[in-house]
């Protein structure tokens, strides 16, 4: 069988800005018989994500994430079909997702990593599962449950910095469902704050672009703000800090700003920033998601319920084509989604 796939062609270099051409797609043949425990899948949908940005460097910086190596079969999140089965768990038909799917066409992926996913769940939309109704979602979920210290009746407001794209939309829906009274988004043009506030329900948002955001935040967030999504690092980042009341908690989601940097992660802040936490006593804590991974199935069906029951509204880009997997990722880095970015790979 005759297959596509996309292999990393060239690293940006540590300080770096991804280029499509640091992208390059081939075609390779499957071998038509497959070992005890494998699996034929054909993919539909991938999914790009900013942590990808480090994994184009040959360190990156962060010790559950693997580098992508040169001349090789680039990998992420990824939903698919089984085609053809020699593993007794999984039967052809059945809907797959993998956390480290190959960027191909087709592919043989050995059924122990695979999880076996319901479409019903999302009423048939598979995309979803790479975002709202997969890590995405969790990490939007839990940061705000297990970081966010969100209560109702609090009169806390939140803020979310990367707020139109794929975890920070759903981060705002779930803080203003989790009993915030205001939550604000800070995002990149026009058009994605008149989406936040008019589709997602957000008390407001600022266009980092073209407004003053300091100005903008003492006007939205009058009380002070209370809980701080981050998303993006950076100057936006310690506008929102300076901001805070005391014994708020940041977040720490991503640092997207920060990525095509040479830094550590979590990045280094000011000395400003440093000392308004400090003063203020606000607790701001590395959340990775896949430390609660235990918990992911009942997470899973209450972010499917409130999505089925219109509460929260999930937000796609979708490009097609294997072909395009670089161009996207590069717009996705520049910011050119509004919500998950996702390409079709197969219908």
């Amino acid at each position: 069988m005759q297959v596509q796939r996309v292999v990393l062609n060239s690293r940006p270099g540590i300080h770096g800005v991804p280029v499509p051409e640091n992208f390059h797609l081939e075609e390779i043949t499957l071998g038509p018989d497959l070992k005890d425990g494998e699996v034929l899948v054909r993919t539909l949908y991938l999914s790009v994500d900013p942590y990808m940005r480090c994994r184009m460097n040959e360190d990156t910086g962060a010790d559950y994430l693997i580098p992508w190596q040169l001349s090789e079969c680039v990998d992420g999140g990824g939903v698919g079909v089984i085609e053809s089965s020699r593993c007794c768990t999984f039967a052809e038909g059945d809907v797959v997702t993998l956390f480290n799917w190959p960027w191909q066409t087709h592919a043989v992926i050995s059924g122990s990593g695979l999880q076996k996913v319901d479409p019903q769940l999302v009423d048939g939309h598979l995309s979803y599962f790479l975002g709202a109704v997969g890590l995405t979602g969790l990490t939007a979920l839990w940061g705000i449950r297990e970081k966010g210290h969100v209560a109702k009746g609090a009169n806390q407001t939140m803020v979310i910095s990367g707020a139109a794209g794929a975890c920070g939309s759903v981060a705002g829906q779930i803080g203003r469902l989790d009993g915030c009274v205001r939550v604000v988004g800070i995002c990149g043009s026009a058009e994605k704050c008149k989406t936040l506030v008019e589709d997602l329900g957000f008390s407001a948002a600022i266009n980092y672009r073209q407004e003053d955001v300091p100005s903008r935040l003492k006007e939205c967030c009058f009380d002070g703000i209370d809980v701080y999504f981050d998303n993006v690092g950076g100057a936006i980042s310690d506008s929102v800090i300076a901001q805070m009341n005391n014994n708020g908690h940041v977040i720490l989601c991503g640092q997207i700003s920060q990525y095509n940097k040479d830094v550590e992660y979590p990045p280094p802040l000011s000395e400003e920033t440093q000392q308004n936490l400090r003063c203020k006593n606000i607790t701001r804590e590395r959340f990775t998601v896949l430390n609660y991974m235990s918990k992911a199935d009942a997470a899973l069906y209450e972010l499917s319920q409130c999505i089925k029951s219109g509460q929260i509204k999930v937000l796609e880009t979708v490009m097609d084509g294997i072909e395009n997997m670089g161009v996207a990722f590069c717009s996705m880095m520049k910011g050119g989604n509004i919500g998950k970015q996702i390409i079709k790979i197969s219908g």
